[in-house]
């Protein structure tokens, strides 16, 4: 594939896959862990099919992987091999802050909110097929939301602000 042929499938995958994790990110932190919580013990089959059924986190995480590896190639076409330069320049650091920041979601997602919400998820499909969560889960579970909902925040937070960088980037003197 020439030149020109490979970036437009670099930023079509970046494009495509970073509309679907921001998308995704925000849906998640804003409309459904909020619901979730505000109807308790009745949400737990939801999040225990959204994460083991539907695979929710494995979703999230590949279109994070594609976003960064095709930004990655897109940063390295634009910079002309990562030449200082070009990196030095406005739009460069511009690109170069979008980048730290998804790369700071990415590692918020997978470091703290996939663990904790595979957790919950575990956690409230033993509890959907007893009945009942246990004390022991109950208070588990109370624990674990507010961290995955403040995880889940910050990282829409980071995707918001590195796609208003990425979205500028080229314009930045």
């Amino acid at each position: 594939m020439n030149g020109s042929g490979s970036i437009l499938v670099f930023r079509l995958i970046h494009i495509v896959s970073g509309v679907f994790w921001v998308g995704g990110a925000i849906f998640i932190a804003m409309f459904l862990l909020p619901t979730l919580r505000s109807v308790g013990p009745a949400g737990g089959p939801v999040m225990s099919y959204l994460v083991q059924v539907r695979k929710l986190p494995l979703y999230m995480m590949g279109a994070a992987i594609l976003t960064v590896l095709s930004g990655l190639g897109l940063y390295r076409r634009d910079s002309a091999g990562f030449v200082g330069t070009w990196v030095r320049s406005g739009t460069g650091l511009v690109f170069s802050l979008g980048a730290l920041l998804g790369l700071g979601a990415v590692g918020l997602g997978m470091g703290v909110a996939a663990p904790v919400g595979n957790r919950l998820g575990g956690l409230a499909a033993a509890a959907q097929a007893r009945g009942s969560p246990t004390a022991d889960e109950a208070a588990e579970m109370q624990r674990l939301q507010p961290r995955l909902a403040s995880a889940s925040t910050w990282v829409a937070i980071l995707l918001v602000l590195a796609t208003a960088a990425i979205a500028v980037a080229r314009y930045v003197p």
